[in-house]
């Protein structure tokens, strides 16, 4: 069973192959990454990429894809003529199907997580930055069954929901609390804004991660959570369904 995967994002990755001709208006960039998960049968991929300067073909695009810009700028272009400039620290997702114009002036670095088996949304449209303060709406907490003490109060705000079902962005808070080890139902790459979490998987040692951590816990992982601070986090999960 895979682990927690953490998302160390320093140093130089190695080199991928290039893209093809087809898929370029302008530049030829070098890229390098490293793929750090993946679930074909899932549709999941995660994993670290960088590119130097290019302006991809319009078109729409092919996968839902979540994304932290770690350096540089890219800027999303709509036929229409409006666009959405993304920078370094960037939270951003594109929705499958989003007909639009990836113009990069600079060299990238990113953390991304990529689902293949969505559904195509024609009516996918901007903006795609995730707001890290944006406001927050109640929501429900943990089952009773599996909390140690007192109910956390809980809220969260949806960013982006695709038509199928399965893959999500959003913001979401908690007050402390802990609970009994639970197995995952969902891939879910987490990037915390503030507080911290202590994550414990079964077989392994406790890891604490703490605000600028980005990691994440594959479907069927079985991880208990001890939290002693509030805690907000930005999170991208692909819950996939039993056709995926």
């Amino acid at each position: 069973m895979t682990g927690i995967v953490e998302l160390h994002h320093s140093g130089e990755w190695p080199l991928l192959d290039p893209l093809p001709p087809e898929e370029l208006a302008s530049g030829q960039p070098e890229l390098r990454g490293i793929e750090v998960f993946s679930a074909p049968d899932d549709g999941v991929t995660v994993g670290l990429w960088s590119a130097t300067p290019f302006v991809a073909a319009s078109g729409p695009y092919p996968v839902d894809e979540f994304m932290i810009l770690l350096e540089g700028c890219v800027i999303i272009r709509l036929p229409d003529g409006r666009s959405e400039t993304v920078r370094a620290g960037d939270s951003f997702f594109i929705p499958k199907g989003l007909d639009c114009t990836w113009d990069q002036p600079e060299t990238v670095r990113k953390i991304y997580v990529i689902f293949e088996n969505g559904i195509t949304d024609p009516s996918a449209t901007i903006p795609l930055t995730i707001d890290p303060e944006a406001p927050l709406t109640p929501s429900d907490g943990p089952s009773a069954a599996i909390l140690i003490g007192a109910a956390p109060q809980q809220s969260e705000k949806l960013f982006y929901a695709d038509a199928s079902g399965q893959f999500s962005v959003a913001i979401w808070a908690t007050t402390p609390y802990a609970r009994i080890p639970v197995t995952f139902g969902r891939h879910e790459l987490m990037y915390l804004l503030t507080g911290e979490v202590t994550l414990t998987v079964a077989g392994a040692a406790p890891r604490t991660y703490r605000a600028g951590d980005v990691f994440f816990v594959p479907k069927g992982c079985v991880v208990n959570w001890v939290s002693t601070v509030d805690l907000r986090k930005i999170y991208c999960s692909v819950v996939p369904s039993a056709a995926s």
